[in-house]
């Protein structure tokens, strides 16, 4: 299933997905809201936290206010700790010009 297919989600919510490689139901399972959310932001999207709210919607069956409401502070600790786990990506221009010190 697209993402275009998806409850929640308007046309600048699906081309911050596609600009982060996230084009299906399947790909955003397997990363989860939480995951996503981070990868759209290191992908240099300017994305409110209404898009996190979204995509656990997405997953869950649910309008995505009712996850603001009820599941905010879960999905705020999860994307704290996600947040401090060290940035891996294996695109060529994040650490290619760095060198040890």
């Amino acid at each position: 299933m697209n993402i275009a297919d998806l409850p929640n989600f308007g046309p600048k919510s699906q081309q911050m997905l596609a600009q982060a490689g996230i084009h299906t139901l399947e790909q955003l399972r397997e990363l989860g809201a939480v995951r996503a959310y981070v990868q759209v932001k290191r992908c240099g999207a300017c994305s409110s936290l209404n898009l996190l709210w979204a995509m656990e919607g997405a997953l869950s069956g649910r309008h995505w206010r009712e996850v603001a409401k009820h599941d905010r502070l879960r999905l705020l600790l999860e994307l704290e700790d996600v947040e401090r786990e060290p940035y891996e990506s294996n695109s060529p221009s994040t650490d290619s010009g760095r060198t040890a010190l």
